[in-house]
């Protein structure tokens, strides 16, 4: 049984062979967008955080390479150790080169050199500001690097070989590019900008704008954008900054890649973790009251994750803890699906609420509150049902929990007049529904293995305080 899910294998030949969620369609329209620009642009891929973005970008970089695109991927996270990414940039360059353009290449190295030594007296006095104390040191260290000279002279000189050295760059690095990739531009793919330092993602895109922007360059930008947005207002220490005005400055294209088709992703989780060595297992299924366990788990999984805007990272994460959590489980004890599943859902994507029912800090309309607010699922004919189907097992699991056994109060009441059982709440789901909510809090009394069940049933293995079962 996997516990995580690995980086899904790209196959060569068919690179969307493992893909899922049916997204090769999107990389033919996007490998199209470049055919009608090639000159060069730059193309934001901005979807959420976790939504399959690095996975896509992989799968499509290995497509582009098969219609004979050179493509460099460069993960900007796992590289912001670096100060300058001028450097780190330069360096994946470099791996493109070959015999015959190494000498192109090196000429406009050269030139880089030349313009990074142009701050040499910023990053001198940085240094020295950072390590030494003594004033009368740094200063010795900052008047060697900027020599003798008038200070206003200088950066007037400093300014004229500043543009010099940029257009002379990137004049060069136009060059080396024509002479790298038969007539097709280079599609250079920075993933994960919105993940590092807030200065590194903000010098990366002021660099591509500056020194980078020449023909035959495609820039692919995966991103969430409003994180991103975010660390650019870091950065200029601005909150009311339009993150979005400055972002257009350096994005000519922004796509995002559509949801998947529901159901697809859920159901192939359920699959890839094997749930069903665990529900449809012959010793388990020895036991009466668990043959709809797995109907019930994957009913819930549509409820939760057709109707709520999960990102698939984390869908997958709630999967995964789920199987680890069910080996906590018995072959003859009580799972209850849906509340099982519903517990793991908060205690990844709304913990708070989680903890506060863990505590007994709660009241019991307070649970039902707090549950509404949490689970922002609209209720309509399709989901009205199974949404109180799932607040009365919450409800019923809590109160259980919540009180000692004997000093319980209970959640219903004979009605003298009728003989018929009367609850003593109301559904927050749907007013006026008292026949209705006591209809399924029958229906959990009428099976005396789970009506006395408390929420710690499940909280002890989903926190994966029970022996795990091999």
């Amino acid at each position: 049984m996997n516990i995580k899910h690995p980086e899904i294998e790209i196959e060569e030949k068919n690179p969307f062979a493992n893909c899922k969620l049916d997204r090769e369609k999107y990389s033919k329209v996007l490998t199209n967008i470049i055919l009608s620009y090639p000159n060069g642009f730059v193309l934001a891929l901005n979807n959420k955080w976790g939504a399959g973005k690095t996975t896509f970008v992989k799968m499509w970089e290995q497509h582009l390479k098969n219609n004979e695109y050179q493509t460099l991927y460069f993960n900007a996270w796992g590289n912001d150790f670096e100060n300058n990414p001028l450097t780190a940039l330069m360096g994946e360059l470099k791996t493109i080169t070959t015999k015959r353009t190494e000498p192109e290449f090196k000429k406009t190295l050269k030139k880089a050199a030349i313009l990074t030594k142009n701050i040499a007296p910023i990053i001198a006095k940085a240094i020295a500001d950072k390590y030494i104390d003594t004033e009368g040191i740094k200063e010795a260290i900052v008047g060697i690097t900027e020599g003798l000279s008038d200070v206003f002279e200088n950066e007037v000189q400093e300014y004229e070989k500043k543009k010099k050295s940029i257009a002379d760059f990137r004049q060069g690095l136009s060059e080396f590019i024509a002479n790298t990739n038969k007539g097709k531009p280079l599609i250079f793919i920075i993933d994960e900008l919105d993940r590092c330092r807030p200065n590194y993602a903000v010098s990366i895109l002021e660099q591509i704008k500056h020194f980078f922007s020449v023909p035959n360059i495609v820039f692919i930008l995966s991103i969430d954008k409003e994180q991103l947005g975010n660390a650019v207002k870091g950065v200029y220490g601005s909150a009311d900054l339009d993150a979005d005005e400055y972002l257009r400055r350096f994005i000519d294209i922004e796509y995002s890649i559509p949801e998947p088709e529901v159901d697809v992703f859920y159901k192939y989780l359920y699959e890839y973790f094997k749930f069903d060595e665990f529900f449809k297992s012959p010793e388990r299924l020895k036991y009466s009251g668990v043959q709809e366990d797995k109907a019930n788990f994957i009913a819930t999984c549509k409820l939760l994750f057709t109707n709520t805007n999960v990102p698939l990272r984390q869908q997958e994460k709630i999967f995964a803890h789920s199987r680890l959590a069910l080996r906590g489980f018995g072959v003859d004890n009580y799972v209850i699906p849906h509340l099982f599943l519903f517990l793991t859902f908060i205690k990844i994507r709304h913990n708070s609420f989680y903890e506060k029912l863990k505590s007994k800090s709660l009241s019991i309309r307070e649970v039902q509150e707090e549950f509404l607010s949490v689970i922002k699922i609209e209720v309509n004919e399709e989901t009205e049902r199974p949404l109180m189907f799932l607040e009365v097992y919450i409800v019923n699991a809590y109160n259980n929990y919540f009180q000692e056994k004997y000093h319980r109060k209970s959640l219903y009441e004979r009605d003298p007049e009728t003989g018929k059982n009367k609850a003593l709440i109301n559904s927050i789901i749907k007013k006026d529904a008292e026949y209705d909510f006591m209809h399924i809090l029958e229906s959990i009394i009428s099976r005396h293995g789970i009506v006395g069940l408390g929420l710690s049933h499940f909280t002890k293995r989903i926190d994966l305080l029970e022996d795990l079962k091999t």
